[in-house]
């Protein structure tokens, strides 16, 4: 099973990422099932959702604790909570950052995972670019698309669509082919 865990702040589109990314698995005949968890519900709280991918039925309802791929859309949650607790030695890290690993100070966190498992993409910068809103989540999710073969571009691309339908999903979809593009070519 792939599971997913977003971390980000209220506002940046965490829940509605693992909706669409939830759905994008769906398209592609795969059991899957997204899951938000809430702490505080006011714009910038730290708040996390949960992703679940399978070939299988997924009868699990609670949080991911051992995460395949880490989604950080805000990175200075890294200095507020462990976020890499739980990653699978294999897993995934996409960061929403223009920094380093090594000026975000997880240098060595991320030194024990494969060749091409941590990417870092200029999220907030391309949503501005194209959405103009600093909503982080539809880029990263065309990012992921680069990095694994989990869930694929276009199925990505129906799913933004369904959730924001005519112009904003087609700015949004816009913005995820972007970041594809740009973390295929990385």
């Amino acid at each position: 099973m792939f599971q997913v865990r977003i971390h980000g702040r209220g506002g940046q589109g965490v829940v509605s990422a693992a909706e669409m990314l939830s759905h994008a698995a769906f398209e592609e005949g795969k059991y899957s099932q997204a899951v938000p968890s809430f702490g505080s519900e006011r714009m910038g709280a730290p708040v996390v959702a949960y992703v679940r991918i399978d070939d299988q039925e997924i009868e699990l309802r609670e949080p991911v604790l051992d995460p395949t791929l880490l989604i950080v859309q805000d990175p200075t949650l890294f200095t507020a909570i462990d976020v890499f607790a739980g990653l699978r030695e294999d897993g995934y890290v996409l960061i929403n950052t223009t920094r380093t690993l090594a000026q975000l100070g997880i240098e060595e966190a991320t030194r024990k995972l494969p060749a091409g498992h941590v990417a870092t993409v200029a999220a907030t910068e391309l949503a501005l670019k194209h959405l103009k809103r600093p909503t982080p989540n539809t880029v990263l999710l065309g990012a992921f698309t680069a990095m694994s073969d989990t869930v694929h571009i276009d199925s990505v691309c129906v799913a933004i669509m369904k959730k924001f339908p005519g112009k904003v999903g087609e700015m949004n979809v816009e913005a995820a082919r972007a970041a594809h593009e740009a973390a295929a070519t990385t």
